[in-house]
């Protein structure tokens, strides 16, 4: 599984996002060690209060841990992979925490260690963790027989659709998905060859090139939202500029905004908001399912673990009746029989918590299933919302190309011609 770490602080911040049942169809703590309290706000705020003791800023050391898409992992496979992780990085019995988030038909896992050693009251140093996590998902993917995904197989080659969490928050505000967007930006750009042929092929999405406050290149929707060529095509800025030239021809972010205000009528702007109003509502239907779906889960996990806490005291129960009391108890004990008992008891308990996790994994196995096939619909509908999306932007594009005045196609031209020299 992949395996991406960072040093930390912002325990209630860590622990409100950890917990966060609002994004995520299901929550669960896997596992709570070597804290105090027995929730996770309050173990991570035990975290913090011990690093006061030191000129320690980074506290904590955060893991996700991230199964192939195809792949449902199970608590042990998560634990496993946790304790290879721990022992790689030198993090060997720190107090740690394991949460497990479910979401969109997948499973993965975010674990967190406290970096500081109790005894010494410093924190542990973690040279090249980040080479010693990509060796270890190598090794994860080969143990399991999982394919190796490119960035893994090659050392570098990460997917062309990676984005930063400044990418993602700006699409999520917009309502599109982020890599639709960074798509069309690095189609555009494979797809021409100079200036002139970047500037329409992004045009053909409903994208408008312009000159940037800082003389480099950025694009603007119809929305009036600036969009950086560099960042959106995963490129270095004198990469861009290699290929694209100056971008003193072109028109500002002020300029380019007041034409698309200009181009872009009130009836295109109607459609735009019907679309977007109609494809919201499309969604509603697979969400009220979804809604319905995670409280049909969460009953029946709730219903299995009431099982088994009740028929796990009652076989505790039984098995320390197993021992006599009294005098009895004293014989036992001087013949040795006591300590045989105890031994199977042991040995009973273990089987009986080994059977109660196979029966959660495979209630969690199910239900994924399930998750999986109402995933499916969504990105269905939203291809096809996608595909729509595509359609306006060729409509409006076409729309601007004929309210072009006389003047504005002579402007054109000229900058044209100027570009080809």
């Amino acid at each position: 599984m992949i395996l991406k770490g960072s040093q930390r602080s912002g325990a209630k911040a860590l622990a409100d996002h950890l917990m966060n049942d609002r994004d995520n169809d299901h929550v669960n703590c896997l596992e709570l060690r070597g804290f105090l309290s027995e929730h996770l706000h309050g173990a991570l705020s035990e975290t913090h209060a011990i690093s006061k003791a030191t000129f320690c800023k980074q506290f904590m050391f955060s893991l996700s841990l991230n199964p192939p898409q195809d792949h449902v992992a199970s608590g042990q496979e998560f634990l496993d992979a946790a304790d290879r992780a721990e022992e790689a990085l030198g993090l060997s019995g720190q107090p740690r925490v394991i949460i497990v988030h479910e979401k969109e038909g997948r499973r993965h896992a975010h674990a967190v260690w406290s970096r500081i050693d109790a005894d010494e009251m410093k924190a542990i140093n973690l040279p090249h963790f980040k080479n010693k996590l990509r060796d270890l998902s190598r090794d994860l993917f080969l143990d399991h027989g999982w394919m190796l995904p490119d960035g893994l197989a090659t050392y570098g080659n990460k997917s062309p659709l990676n984005f930063t969490l400044e990418e993602w928050q700006q699409a999520k505000r917009q309502g599109l998905d982020p890599r639709e967007i960074k798509q069309i930006f690095q189609q555009a750009w494979e797809r021409c060859d100079s200036q002139i042929g970047f500037k329409n092929a992004l045009e053909d999405r409903g994208y408008f090139l312009a000159r940037g406050d800082r003389r480099g290149f950025v694009a603007l929707d119809v929305d009036g939202n600036v969009h950086s060529i560099a960042k959106w095509t995963g490129l270095k800025t004198k990469d861009v500029k290699a290929k694209l030239g100056s971008p003193e021809n072109l028109p500002s972010v002020d300029e380019t905004q007041s034409t698309v205000r200009s181009k872009v009528t009130d009836q295109m702007r109607g459609y735009v908001g019907q679309i977007k109003d109609r494809h919201n509502s499309d969604l509603d239907p697979l969400r009220d399912k979804l809604r319905d779906m995670n409280k049909a889960h969460r009953e029946e996990r709730q219903k299995l673990k009431v099982g088994q806490e009740k028929r796990w005291a009652e076989e505790t129960k039984a098995r320390s009746e197993r021992l006599n009391k009294g005098l009895r108890g004293l014989f036992d004990r001087m013949t040795g029989k006591a300590k045989s008992i105890l031994q199977q008891n042991e040995l009973d308990a273990r089987k009986a918590a080994k059977r109660d996790q196979d029966q959660r994994d495979f209630m969690v196995v199910e239900q994924m299933k399930e998750r999986r096939s109402l995933q499916m619909k969504f990105k269905k509908l939203r291809r096809k919302h996608q595909d729509e999306r595509d359609l306006l932007a060729q409509k409006i594009r076409h729309s601007m190309a004929a309210k072009q005045t006389p003047l504005t196609r002579h402007r054109s031209r000229q900058r044209h011609n100027d570009l080809s020299l």
